[in-house]
């Protein structure tokens, strides 16, 4: 898992998170995988591209759930940078043999409906391309319930961690072996 803090367990504790919940699956459904979290709160893309050649090399994954982006458009990092930084990190990937399943981001309407659409088409050209599993929004019922999010309206609490193992699982499955 290379994610930021929706995949930490920002403001919940971590056996809580939605990670830690994809790991009891796993077991209840006889895989014998291991989820190894390597998600960081305030995560960009920069990040972690700059931290993945260490995480392939010691983990060897089968399947990287790539979950980042919300921080690069919250921070209004140009899209192409996201965009070379997300190439970068597929290529790493299938480099190592493993396969890549990327959730979907979005950022509030509030930047404007250009940067808006722009970090929107950007998810739909990295799902277009070949070896890319798109999960779309993973929060898409999560963050316009007000009872599924922390006070801080932007981080979901314990409540909605199932919801979001629930809508990444559908998609994650199909890669499982």
């Amino acid at each position: 898992m290379l994610g930021d803090s929706l995949s930490a367990g920002y403001g919940i504790g971590i056996e809580q998170s939605w990670t830690a919940l994809l790991q009891v699956r796993l077991a209840e459904n006889g895989y014998s995988y291991r989820v190894e979290n390597a998600s960081i709160s305030g995560e960009t893309t920069s990040g972690g591209l700059a931290r993945l050649p260490h995480l392939l090399k010691r983990y060897r994954p089968a399947v990287v759930v790539v979950e980042l982006g919300a921080n690069d458009g919250l921070r209004g990092i140009p899209i192409a940078e996201a965009e070379r930084n997300f190439l970068k990190i597929f290529q790493l990937i299938a480099a190592a043999g493993a396969t890549t399943l990327l959730l979907e981001m979005r950022v509030p309407p509030n930047y404007g409906p250009a940067y808006t659409g722009q970090f929107a088409h950007l998810y739909g050209r990295l799902g277009d391309l070949d070896n890319i599993r798109l999960v779309p929004f993973f929060l898409h019922d999560v963050v316009l319930n007000g009872s599924l999010m922390q006070s801080d309206g932007l981080h979901p609490n314990a409540s909605a961690q199932p919801k979001m193992l629930e809508n990444v699982w559908v998609y994650l499955e199909d890669e499982l072996y």
